[in-house]
């Protein structure tokens, strides 16, 4: 089934660079999404085949290294989050996620799966294509994050079952870049108005001053073919920036977390391509006490 939605493309990309890396690099994974493969769809083979026969190439390889890094430091932390008492997991932009399907944290948790409209529509058509079912714990809430006026999000998430006198974990990967600041500026003045104690992991781009040498030349070569898919990069962050942003947005900054941070230095001790690079951060903030 193809999409039609803008966010299309990315949703598969990302999914088949979580899947190839089961495929392509070494054990022990980061990070392991056994659905990612079956969220395909008929586009598995092809997607798969470049991972498989170009591995090493530093986009795919740059593309395994930030799916599965920041995937990996959501959910670990959801399951301490968890362990404390926290039962909701809102992902915005969620596309093919994976986690409501296949983790056992899943059923200790209400998950919120926020994403544009056509997006879920195609996403539902999949899951139902390729007989995953959607547990009762997973709810879908329509939103296109250009096109909602304040306090819109809230109220659909509450009107989907979200409670918002209770923490939360917000995860918001790989997202922000397609995004005008305004939009960016309303999601995160909703995320401030959860309840105290939830907790925001929002990954944005920095920009070209601020990265690597791997990450200009990623950023080079993505950047350029996601224009013309027609899924431009609209904003980039340095952490100054975003800090600036959240503490406008009544969220308080916790830490801004490199590739190379998301995982034991132990893990990143590899024979494969997988190589840490400046590119994206992963900043995590808290809504404080009122």
């Amino acid at each position: 089934m193809k999409n039609k939605a803008r966010s299309g493309r990315t949703a598969l990309m990302s999914a088949a660079a979580r899947a190839a890396h089961l495929l392509v690099d070494e054990a022990p994974a980061i990070f392991t999404d056994p659905l990612a493969r079956t969220f395909l769809g008929e586009q598995a083979e092809e997607l798969l085949h470049y991972h498989r026969a170009y591995g090493g190439h530093p986009v795919l390889a740059g593309a395994r290294t930030t799916a599965v890094a920041r995937s990996r430091y959501t959910e670990d932390r959801l399951a301490e989050l968890t362990g404390r008492g926290v039962d909701q997991y809102v992902i915005l932009g969620a596309g093919l996620d994976s986690f409501a399907y296949r983790s056992e944290q899943a059923g200790r948790v209400r998950v919120f799966e926020v994403d544009e409209p056509a997006a879920q529509r195609w996403k539902r058509a999949l899951l139902a294509e390729t007989g995953t079912e959607a547990p009762p714990s997973v709810s879908f809430v329509p939103v296109d994050f250009e096109e909602e006026s304040d306090g819109s999000l809230t109220d659909r998430l509450v009107q989907a079952g979200f409670a918002p006198d209770r923490p939360a974990l917000v995860g918001w990967l790989g997202v922000t870049m397609y995004l005008t600041p305004e939009a960016i500026r309303r999601t995160l003045a909703a995320v401030g108005g959860f309840a105290p104690g939830t907790e925001l992991i929002a990954e944005h781009l920095l920009p070209a001053g601020l990265r690597d040498e791997a990450g200009q030349a990623y950023a080079e070569a993505v950047m350029a073919a996601a224009a013309e898919q027609g899924e431009p990069w609209r904003t980039l962050l340095g952490t100054e920036e975003m800090d600036a942003l959240l503490t406008g947005q009544g969220l308080r900054p916790v830490e801004y977390v490199r590739q190379r941070d998301t995982v034991a230095p132990a893990e990143w001790e590899r024979t494969d391509a997988l190589r840490p690079f400046e590119l994206s951060v992963l900043a995590r903030a808290v809504v404080p006490e009122r």
